[in-house]
C-alpha cells in the first residue's frame, strides 16, 4: 500500500513554532494582530511583518549561538557515551 501526498505530514523546521510565536509577540507589541497584517496588502503591514521576521531571526540566531556555546563549554553529552 502506497501513501498519497495527502497522507503525509509536511516536515517542519525544528524552531518554526518558536519563530511564529516570536513574530506574533513582536507584532502584538506593536498593537497589531499577525493574521490581520497578513490579510492586508499595504506597505505598513508588509514593513511591520518584515521587522517582526528580522526580530525573530535575530532571536533564533541568539538562541542557537547560546546552545552551541553551552555545548562547547560543557561538551556534547551525546558524544561522551
Amino acid at each position: 500500500m502506497s501513501s498519497s501526498p495527502t497522507d503525509t505530514v509536511p516536515i517542519e523546521e525544528p524552531l518554526a513554532e518558536l519563530e511564529r510565536h516570536l513574530i506574533a509577540a513582536y507584532v502584538a507589541g506593536a498593537g497589531q494582530d499577525v493574521h490581520d497584517l497578513r490579510m492586508r496588502t499595504d506597505d505598513a503591514a508588509r514593513n511591520l511583518l518584515a521587522e517582526a521576521s528580522r526580530y525573530a531571526s535575530a532571536k533564533l540566531t541568539e538562541i542557537e549561538a547560546r546552545f552551541q556555546y553551552l555545548h562547547a563549554l560543557h561538551g556534547d553529552a551525546s558524544r561522551s557515551s
